[in-house]
């Protein structure tokens, strides 16, 4: 057999090829984003990047009821703009299998919170499997196919940062092609009306009552939920990546229930565990699912009174919890300063925000690489919710404060989290006569979760060129009569732009376009070059916020700026910034 060293997420893909998966639509979101683009490699799969994960799970829906078995990935927060059709499909079923991966995220990593997606696996009465390395990433994501065509239901596949982004051991099968199935109209089944969802839901309540019985015996033999004994005065119950923690941990010093799904959780297996350790822990990270339901049961553990609800956990967390003697660590005798990630050297959205700062504006900022904006020096970011709240959130915020505080305001969001949900906020401004000014950062790509492409850049998941919606027409179509378009460096044409739209009467659209620094088809000026003689160390070029720029300690004891010639790119803001001619074009 071939064995392969993948990360987690390229183990889920891979999954799907030997599956015999034929359709996939996901949108990209850390940290699931690698799943699809690893999918993109089998050429017997169909891929694309959806505008939103609502409609990729819409896609990824239609092809499953078409007879296919299909697929759609997306981060936690994804799950909530797909939640609608998920809860739905859940009643409807399935004719091919269905899977949906849902990447959550401990620690926030790069996400606004912390969400355990097994809320919504309950909520909306789906299978959930949970795998904790590589391996079961493969294997479950090809059990899920036939849990779905079994249990006839969407079935989610949780992964976690950890899981996605770490590498180990698989092994790979060739794929299976499956047949289409035949379709067959029923509406009865797949048009839920309140008449067919109300028997479909007595269909869903007794899939929950079989998936239960299943997790409780079949899982057990295909090992999906597995008992290890060890030392049983010590038994923990966990799943996925906790499981992995709890087992580094602890070794042989205790026994372990490992759930492999976590939805619906099994009772009789939970039971007999119990029965058989002195003191039962339940290691789970976020919330206290797996503990609620093993009270509800009638089984005593020990829960969150040890384990935290906040953050990743980590085997020394499962040490200190449990109790335990810690092995020695190394310790440094300095701190080691933060990182914290800045927008980088050329990003066209730092002309932006430089241009405007002097306005003191209220700025209501949107998910992307240029929330980045909200940190000092260039602190520009007042509010950040959701993919494409900027926009709609600043039309509330206009409304509840009047038209004086409407020309100090403004949105801003990116290219591909506008098509993503950023147009429907500028629909309401446009068709109940607001006045807000919003700015497009379009930047060609959708930069934060790694330059995947989108359907404002004309080419597809492949690469290949296709339609690109056009935003200035798309802005007039839906009402936006002023229009205007601006190179984000161009800093005295931005902030003439920006007063004029800010003063106008009317809602305003106005797209930065430029592309981001790092794509490979951008080519970029000569570094520039500091003039010691001419800079005064006033450090008004540090201001724009570039990791290209610092200060040195010249031979004459006096602070000057410096450029560091393998990051700078030449976009020339911060020769804007500085009014003594000290930063000049090099060669």
């Amino acid at each position: 057999m071939n064995k392969a060293l993948l990360l987690g997420n390229e183990a889920v893909a891979r999954g799907l090829y030997e599956a015999g998966v034929t359709v996939v639509s996901s949108y990209p979101g850390t940290p699931s984003t690698e799943v699809t683009e690893a999918v993109t490699k089998y050429d017997e799969i169909y891929s694309e990047w959806a505008p939103n994960e609502k409609v990729a799970f819409e896609v990824a829906s239609g092809a499953c009821i078409a007879g296919a078995r299909s697929f759609c990935a997306m981060k936690h927060v994804g799950l909530n703009v797909a939640a609608d059709p998920l809860y739905t499909l859940s009643y409807i079923g399935v004719n091919g299998g269905m899977v949906c991966a849902v990447a959550d995220d401990p620690g926030m990593h790069s996400s606004q919170n912390e969400q355990d997606s097994r809320h919504h696996a309950i909520a909306a009465k789906v299978p959930m499997l949970e795998p904790c390395d590589s391996s079961e990433c493969l294997n479950f994501a090809k059990l899920g196919y036939d849990l779905s065509e079994q249990f006839d239901a969407p079935v989610l596949l949780r992964l976690s940062t950890r899981v996605s982004h770490s590498r180990s051991l698989v092994t790979l099968s060739d794929r299976v092609e499956k047949e289409l199935k035949p379709y067959v109209k029923n509406p009865m089944k797949t048009v839920m009306m309140p008449a067919m969802a109300r028997k479909a839901h007595v269909v869903v309540e007794q899939r929950t009552k079989d998936l239960t019985q299943w997790a409780d015996t079949t899982a057990v033999e295909l090992g999906v939920n597995s008992i290890e004994y060890n030392d049983k005065k010590i038994g923990i119950i966990a799943a996925g990546t906790s499981y992995t923690y709890a087992r580094e941990a602890m070794g042989e010093k205790a026994s372990y229930l490992k759930l492999g799904m976590v939805n619906p959780l099994p009772v009789n297996l939970i039971k007999e565990f119990a029965a058989n350790v002195e003191k039962l822990y339940v290691i789970e990270e976020l919330d206290d699912i797996i503990e609620t339901h093993c009270l509800k049961i009638g089984v005593s553990v020990i829960g969150k009174e040890r384990f935290s609800l906040l953050g990743e956990f980590s085997q020394d967390t499962v040490r200190k919890a449990l109790e335990q003697d810690n092995p020695p660590f190394v310790s440094f005798d300095e701190d080691v300063p933060p990182r914290p990630p800045v927008m980088c050297a050329g990003c066209p959205h730092r002309g932006i925000y430089y241009a405007l700062k002097k306005y003191n504006l209220y700025v209501s900022g949107d998910i992307g690489c240029y929330t980045l904006g909200a940190q000092a020096p260039l602190a520009m970011i007042d509010t950040c919710i959701c993919m494409g709240a900027s926009v709609s959130s600043l039309h509330g915020f206009n409304t509840a404060r009047g038209t004086e505080q409407a020309k100090k305001s403004i949105a801003v969001i990116g290219d591909s989290t506008f098509i993503h949900s950023g147009i429907t906020g500028l629909i309401d401004i446009a068709y109940n006569k607001g006045i807000s000014t919003v700015i497009v950062l379009d930047n060609s790509i959708t930069g934060m979760t790694g330059h995947q492409n989108n359907p404002a850049n004309g080419f597809t998941i492949k690469g290949d060129p296709t339609t690109a919606v056009n935003l200035e027409a798309l802005a007039r179509a839906v009402g936006i009569n002023r229009v205007s378009v601006v190179d984000p460096f161009d800093i005295d044409g931005v902030r003439a732009v920006a007063e004029r739209e800010l003063a106008a009467e009317e809602p305003s659209l106005i797209i930065a376009r430029r592309p981001c620094a790092l794509l490979k088809s951008v080519k970029h000026n000569p570094p520039l070059v500091v003039n010691k003689d001419k800079c005064v160390g006033c450090k008004a070029c540090l201001q724009v916020g570039c990791p290209a720029l610092y200060q040195t300690v010249n031979s004459d004891g006096k602070m000057r700026a410096e450029i560091d010639l393998n990051q700078c790119v030449g976009c020339e803001v911060c020769a804007k910034a500085c009014k003594f001619g000290a930063i000049t074009k090099g060669e």
